[in-house]
């Protein structure tokens, strides 16, 4: 893999003054970590993912826009409005019965913000990093995803300059669904790649 990565720079002035105010005012009583958490856990969870799930039921749905998704990611992507920092060279992967693609930041966190969101604690963590390079599969497997031996595991390292998108399979069963109900199958993880998109019937459950 590939490493072009600026992670030795220092943290963009707009980063650290995000920080500094995180702090002052968690320390003027002014803003409680609980509740800093809970806006975390809702962008890294719940809004980000949303607007990456809109892009690969799309995807699932309409060929043409897949073709144009694989060929140049980031004008595809830009057709949603899903543009700006961390954002700005992306690349899609698509799952399939005989490839599956996992992203990881190997140097740092590289993430794509604009389709998912915050990052995972555990993305950023050095456990993953290192492990999912070296042993993928075992690491897939932890997040539930044991795969056939026929199936080669493709891991994407992510770079300052360009992020990935995984295209999970289509699960089967949802022929009939429309995009807004296939988007409801689409986790944060299965764009990640450690997971798989949900089956009808999981979703239901949720």
């Amino acid at each position: 893999m590939a490493h072009d990565h600026k992670h030795g720079d220092p943290l963009p002035e707009t980063v650290l003054r995000v920080k500094s105010l995180e702090s002052l005012l968690v320390e003027k009583g002014l803003v409680e970590t609980e509740a800093l958490d809970a806006l975390i856990d809702r962008y890294e969870n719940k809004v980000g993912p949303k607007n990456g799930a809109k892009v690969v039921a799309r995807a699932w749905n309409d060929p043409d826009y897949k073709r144009r998704l694989l060929a140049d990611s980031t004008a595809a992507i830009a057709e949603f409005g899903f543009t700006g920092a961390q954002g700005e060279e992306m690349v899609a992967v698509e799952n399939t019965d005989n490839v599956h693609n996992v992203v990881v930041c190997t140097l740092c966190s590289c993430y794509p913000w604009p389709v998912l969101g915050l990052p995972p604690v555990w993305y950023k963590s050095p456990p993953y990093r290192s492990r999912v390079v070296r042993e993928p599969r075992e690491v897939l497997k932890e997040f539930g995803t044991e795969l056939p031996n026929s199936t080669e595991v493709r891991v994407w390292d992510s770079t300052a300059e360009t992020r990935y998108l995984v295209i999970p399979k289509r699960p089967e069963g949802t022929d009939g669904l429309s995009e807004e109900e296939l988007a409801e199958l689409v986790s944060r993880d299965s764009m990640i790649g450690v997971t798989e998109a949900l089956s009808p019937n999981s979703a239901e459950g949720d």
